[in-house]
């Protein structure tokens, strides 16, 4: 079947074959199929949706695209957490470390930011020399030696994702439900962790915007993984505003570097350490969550977990010297903080406009391959329920250009609303699938 009648068929509302959904993911892979085409394709997934099977189909075609990572050489079972994206979303820099301080090696191959959302790939490339391009032998070779992996995702393992990971971000095609179920799981079963944490967010400043629509993504993805013999567990989490206080790369590092010290924003600890009793709890070292939460607790308090963060740098060739002195960061030319405008409580914040004001100033990509300035970003210094004055600090813009701190400082401003009465305080989860 030509390429043309594929979209068509989507486009009109039909269902695709698995032998079709192969026919496309294979020939993408190889690049018999331009960029072109599978844009509208996917264009046509967004808007017309998938079934069930044909998402299920689509997972499996993608992880049949490369290789799949045999990890049973490793000893015990290998935990992975993956997060839907969200703004300021550094869970992964506190909850990896802390876990596998424990001695659960965790093996993750992360991604690069998608839309307004941060992706962990860039962050970690905050560090000189940090790499994340580790080939497979060496991804096995260090989970094997440290218990820890935080790279990008192998060329080999579902490789028709890693292209249809980077044209969705450009072609206004994140935000589907079957486009990132079968992203996401063709990730995560291809790097063949026996145990997954999910960590599905929702609000404005996620793709799923809607609880309904979370939940519906978290089952989806617990389903398929179970269904390929993987233990799967996902908590539903709030992101009407960003989480813990700094937006952009460098920026959220530190920050993560702060919680893995024991200190930190509160809602990004608590967060973390969540994801973290998850995957004990997963992978066999916790009785239960609770029980999990309290080991990831006590691992940060003895600053096993920060050790950790550190090993795992400088096995991956960054310098070590960022863990221990984070202001070796370098700073944004132009940083201004901006006042609150009047008394009151913080009744809201659209969280995706405050992540796409950081990619304006440079913090994320709005196109293929551009580069990114590590250093820009925001810091937000209220959330949603306090109380503020025409003196309170709402938020730090740090930022390249004197206008590009103009622009930011704007957007943000017009996408805070402010209220004469008490505010309640925004859930950090709304559910756990498992």
């Amino acid at each position: 079947m030509r390429m043309v009648e594929l979209i068509e068929k989507k486009r009109d509302g039909g269902s695709l074959s698995r032998q079709e959904i192969e026919m496309f993911v294979q020939r993408y892979t190889l690049g018999e199929i331009p960029d072109y085409q599978v844009s509208a394709l996917l264009m046509a997934i967004l808007l017309r949706g998938m079934t069930d099977q044909e998402t299920r189909d689509l997972t499996l075609a993608m992880v049949a695209s490369g290789e799949r990572l045999d990890l049973s050489d490793i000893a015990g079972v290998v935990v992975d957490k993956h997060s839907t994206g969200g703004v300021g979303d550094k869970v992964s820099l506190v909850a990896a470390p802390t876990v596998a301080a424990t001695g659960l090696p965790v093996g993750k191959m992360s991604g690069r930011g998608l839309g307004f959302s941060g992706g962990t790939l860039d962050k970690l490339e905050s560090i000189p020399g940090y790499r994340v391009d580790l080939t497979v032998p060496q991804f096995k070779q260090q989970l094997r030696e440290i218990g820890i992996v935080l790279t990008g995702q192998s060329a080999n393992l579902a490789p028709a994702d890693g292209k249809l990971y980077a044209l969705r971000d450009v072609t206004g095609t994140v935000p589907s439900l079957p486009l990132i179920v079968s992203s996401i799981m063709s990730k995560k079963i291809a790097a063949g962790a026996d145990a997954i944490v999910l960590d599905v967010k929702v609000g404005s400043g996620a793709f799923m915007k809607t609880l309904d629509e979370a939940r519906a993504l978290a089952e989806d993805m617990v389903r398929i993984g179970r269904a390929v013999g993987r233990k799967v567990a996902a908590h539903i989490a709030d992101m009407n505003q960003p989480l813990g206080c700094a937006v952009g790369n460098s920026l959220e590092v530190v920050e993560a570097l702060e919680t893995l010290r024991g200190g930190g924003p509160a809602d990004l600890a608590e967060h973390s350490l969540t994801i973290a009793g998850e995957m004990l709890a997963l992978g066999g070292l916790a009785e239960n969550l609770e029980a999990g939460v309290e080991q990831a607790a006590t691992t940060i308090r003895s600053g096993a977990a920060l050790a950790k963060f550190r090993e795992l740098v400088v096995a991956q060739g960054g310098d070590g010297r960022y863990v221990d002195e984070p202001d070796r960061f370098p700073r944004a030319d132009h940083v201004k903080t901006i006042r609150a405008p009047q008394c009151g409580y913080v009744a809201a914040m659209e969280a995706s406009e405050i992540g796409i004001a950081v990619v304006t100033l440079g913090g994320g990509r709005e196109e293929k391959g551009q580069a990114i300035d590590h250093r820009v970003g925001v810091v937000m210094h209220v959330e949603v329920g306090d109380r503020v004055a025409p003196d309170t600090s709402l938020f730090t813009v740090h930022a390249a250009t004197s206008e590009g701190l103009a622009a930011a400082a704007t957007r943000i401003l017009r996408c805070m609303q402010f209220s004469d009465t008490p505010v309640d305080p925004l859930p950090l989860f709304y559910d756990r699938i498992a």
